[in-house]
């Protein structure tokens, strides 16, 4: 655990010591009219129902329960300040996570707006606070909008296919923090293994920048100190590299991060005036490298067979919102259970908590972002938007290894053939290596890729004989542009070409088992534990036994509303006995090796 942690703690990679949870009880009402805004419902607020925040009124921990759409919702929450403090502070109002348009009050004074249900965002609300008793009011609009970035969130009245109730409003933390009006605002941390040193560029809030003021950073190891450096600050943004090289550290000098052995650093940062420490801020990070090379992909340059599981993150009474650090905790603790190394967090944009808990525990994370259905000109910069905020705010965690922007052709239905979608893809995979030059970058998840690190294919092939037959005998046509693939799809979009890109199967299984219960999965419903066993290791032995796929991602997790393929119940009891499930992911494969 590192010295940074805070239970609780909304944001572990940027933590000062003061702040303050706002979740809750907090007045609500629905506003199926739309008349909240014109009648200003920010100055006297005329709701009678109360809601438990972060949880969405849909979910039974809200204390409202109501799975109905309501498109337009009002929040109210008070709270006490002190002003005082704001003449060498400010106060920042922090959400991690509300869907979709959020607008914010603050004493009847608008104090921002944010579009995008996956992103945080804050606002500065020094300007609009009193002395003692203040107001907060907030109003969610929602939609069912197909341009609209949504992920398994449903489109329809009712639930349908793999697309769940809707999430509207406040669904992660909200959270207030007394800030240094000079400031450290944030920290981009990038470990360069290679070198033995981690890069760091800081971003500095302050009136001027005349030249006496510094950054004081320090890298220790459970402890032990193994840098420190003073970097003057002559603008807002600063750069610069620390050697983490220590044999007091380590016996070979600098220690890596890994699912076998997750060993992170940690870093204190206090900005400084003349000498005087004006902020402090705690955080961490992990010395690791990941790379392409040829058809493998490279963790800390080892070859990393990846046994990865389909993560959706839906809880039975609160949906998309976990209901504790706790539950975050018991997921990544059971899925480590059954034998996996890491796991695709798919169509959602997890609680920071939970990469936090995967980086101290080793859980390899491949970082999805929530589709939308429709192309258009606003779906593709509402879409660009929120997914490069996404990338920047959840850079720093060592345990993510992959980006994955695009899902099965979701929100680019045409990719195969439209050069318009076609460009759009490429747009986005070359914003990200903008951004992040290290990570991989996939596009698009399971077929019709266009420009992608990796080339992973969805197949749920029940049997595992005709799984490998296939996979053996058609390589090639399964890697190129010719329908070989079991759902129809070919792996690469008109106009392109496997060049020898890693492949994994990054959707499998899916099998439906539970007893007396309604629902799907793929493939035939199996009867009982041993067929379901069965089934499983026939496969996941095939995909192991197939020399070029380097590894797979087994669908799913847990029971999700009306899908009843998970490896636990919604209540995450296991349906199976995990430690069977462990055996046959840990297996030796047989025939995968490095090129």
């Amino acid at each position: 655990m590192m010295r940074s942690y805070k239970k609780d703690y909304p944001r572990p990679q940027l933590v000062r010591q003061e702040w303050e949870n706002l979740n809750g009880t907090w007045d609500f009402l629905f506003d199926d009219r739309n008349v909240g805004e014109k009648e200003k419902f920010y100055t006297k607020f005329p709701g009678e129902l109360k809601i438990e925040v972060p949880f969405t009124y849909e979910t039974k921990l809200s204390g409202i329960g109501d799975e109905n759409r309501h498109d337009h919702v009002w929040y109210r929450k008070k709270f006490t300040a002190d002003k005082n403090r704001l003449e060498k502070e400010k106060l920042m109002l922090h959400f991690e996570g509300s869907d979709f348009l959020t607008k914010v009050w603050v004493n009847g004074e608008l104090a921002g707006s944010h579009r995008g249900g996956y992103s945080r965002f804050s606002f500065d609300i020094s300007n609009f606070i009193r002395d003692g008793e203040n107001e907060i009011i907030v109003k969610a609009d929602d939609s069912f909008d197909m341009a609209q970035p949504r992920g398994k969130q449903r489109w329809k009245d009712e639930n349908f296919g793999c697309w769940y109730v809707q999430t509207t409003g406040i669904w992660k933390t909200v959270w207030l923090e007394y800030v240094p009006v000079m400031n450290l605002s944030s920290v981009k941390i990038t470990p360069l293994l290679e070198k033995d040193c981690v890069e760091l560029e800081l971003e500095i809030t302050a009136d001027s920048y005349p030249g006496n003021l510094t950054a004081e950073v320090e890298i220790s190891f459970q402890g032990t100190i193994v840098n420190k450096s003073v970097i003057s600050v002559l603008e807002s943004r600063v750069e610069t590299r620390m050697n983490v090289f220590s044999r007091e550290a380590d016996e070979w000098g600098v220690r890596t991060w890994s699912p076998e052995r997750p060993d992170l650093y940690d870093i204190s940062i206090r900005i400084l005036e003349d000498g005087n420490v004006c902020d402090e801020v705690l955080s961490y990070f992990g010395m690791r490298e990941i790379r392409i090379d040829r058809g493998n992909i490279l963790l800390n340059g080892r070859p990393l067979y990846q046994r990865l599981i389909l993560d959706q993150g839906y809880w039975e009474d609160s949906h998309l919102t976990p209901p504790n650090e706790e539950a975050l905790v018991e997921d990544i603790e059971k899925i480590m259970k059954l034998g996996y190394n890491g796991l695709r967090k798919h169509q959602k944009v997890e609680d920071e908590r939970f990469l936090y808990w995967c980086d101290v525990k080793g859980m390899l994370v491949w970082s999805e972002v929530p589709a939308a259905y429709r192309f258009s000109d606003d779906a593709v910069q509402e879409f660009t938007e929120e997914w490069m905020d996404i990338v920047r705010q959840n850079y720093n965690h060592p345990s993510i290894i992959t980006w994955t922007p695009f899902n099965e052709s979701w929100g680019i239905s045409k990719v195969e053939t439209d050069r318009k979608q076609q460009h759009f893809t490429e747009a986005v995979y070359h914003l990200t290596k903008s951004f992040d030059r290290f990570r991989p970058v996939i596009v698009n998840d399971g077929w019709e890729h266009t420009v992608s690190d990796i080339i992973t294919l969805h197949d749920y092939e029940e049997y595992g004989d005709l799984f490998f037959d296939r996979y053996n005998r058609y390589k090639e046509e399964i890697l190129s542009t010719d329908i070989y693939h079991s759902n129809h799809k070919s792996a690469m979009a008109d106009g392109y070409a496997y060049k020898g890109q890693p492949v994994i199967i990054s959707e499998y299984g899916g099998i439906a088992f539970q007893n007396g219960e309604s629902g799907w999965g793929y493939g035939n419903k199996v009867g009982d534990e041993a067929e379901f066993i069965k089934r499983f290791d026939s496969i996941t032995t095939a995909i192991k036994k197939t020399p070029y796929i380097c590894g797979f991602c087994y669908t799913q997790v847990t029971d999700v509303q009306q899908e009843i393929n998970g490896l636990m119940n919604i209540d995450r009891s296991f349906k199976v006995d995990p430690e069977v499930i462990k055996e046959i992911n840990e297996r030796p494969g047989g025939c995968w090796r490095a090129e």
